[in-house]
C-alpha cells in the first residue's frame, strides 16, 4: 500500500563510517540487514530514500553481517546490485543535508555505531529537525546510539519517558563484544530515564513505538521498525 506522503517527503537512512574495533582484527561497520529489510519495506511503500553517514562516502560492512548464518537473500541480492553498492560507497554527506526534506530518519545499527553515532552534531541537528517538523525518528539495534544526545523542544531528552528499545546488555555478553565497545548501549538509554522494553528472549524481532519514536531491538528487528513506522505514518494520512 503507497502512502500519500512518499510524493511530497523522503525517508533518510543513517549508517556507520566506522570500522575498527579496538581489541579485534575482524571489521565492524553497517549491519547489512539492518539496512535492507528496513530499505526494502519503505520503497515498497513508496518512498524514496536517502543513505547518509557521518561523514559521507564508505559505508563499511560488518563482516559477521556477511556470514551465513545472518545475511538473507534479499540481501545478497543488494549486494549484486551496483547501483545499491554505490549508495554504500557513496554516502551523502549528512552535514549537507536539510532536514526539511525528510518525513522520517531511520538509525541502522552494527557495532561500528557505537563510536560515531552518539557525539555527532550534524546528526543531532538534523534528527530534531526532522522530528520538529512533525517527522519521525527511528532506530534498530546498535543504532539507537544516535538517539543519546537528542534534545526535545523542552530542552530535556527526546526519550525521556518514552517506550524503547535498543541492543540489550544480553545481548552484547551473548556476541561477545561487551568489553569490545565503548560503552553499554543499554546503561546509557536507561541514563535518559525512557520507560526502556526489551523482548524476552535475546535476538528475536522486537519493536516498540511511542508518539513519533520508534525502536528495534536488535539485528532481526528492522523489518518490524519498518513496519511500525508505516502503520503510524497510515494512521496520521487517515485522519
Amino acid at each position: 500500500m503507497k502512502l500519500k506522503l512518499a510524493e511530497s517527503k523522503k525517508i533518510l537512512i543513517i549508517v556507520t563510517n566506522h570500522e575498527d574495533y579496538p581489541n579485534r582484527e575482524d571489521k565492524t561497520g553497517l549491519w547489512l540487514t539492518e539496512l535492507t529489510h528496513f530499505y526494502d519495506e519503505v520503497k515498497e511503500a513508496g518512498f524514496e530514500v536517502d543513505i547518509a553517514s557521518p561523514n559521507g562516502g564508505k559505508s563499511p560492512l560488518d563482516e559477521r553481517s556477511l556470514g551465513w548464518m545472518y545475511i538473507d537473500k534479499e540481501a545478497k541480492k543488494h549486494l549484486k546490485n551496483p547501483e545499491f553498492t554505490r549508495l554504500l560507497d557513496e554516502t551523502l554527506d549528512v552535514s549537507k543535508l536539510n532536514g526539511d526534506d525528510y518525513i522520517a530518519i531511520y538509525f541502522a545499527g552494527g557495532h561500528g555505531t557505537m563510536w560515531d553515532f552518539k557525539d555527532n552534531p550534524d546528526l543531532k541537528l538534523i534528527s530534531e529537525q526532522i522530528y520538529n517538523n512533525e517527522g519521525y525518528v527511528t532506530s534498530v539495534c546498535h543504532g539507537a546510539a544516535g538517539l543519546l544526545n537528542l534534545q526535545a523542544p523542552s530542552g530535556k531528552p527526546l526519550i525521556e519517558n518514552k517506550k524503547i528499545t535498543g541492543f540489550s546488555n544480553t545481548e552484547e555478553w551473548l556476541a561477545g563484544l561487551t568489553y569490545t565497545v565503548p560503552f553499554s548501549l543499554e546503561d546509557e538509554l536507561k541514563a535518559l530515564n525512557p520507560i526502556y522494553k526489551k523482548a524476552l528472549f535475546p535476538f528475536v524481532s522486537y519493536a516498540v513505538s511511542d508518539g513519533r519514536i520508534v525502536t528495534g531491538q536488535n539485528p532481526n528487528s528492522g523489518k518490524a521498525v519498518a513496519k511500525e513506522l508505516l502503520r503510524l505514518m497510515r494512521i496520521k494520512e487517515s485522519h
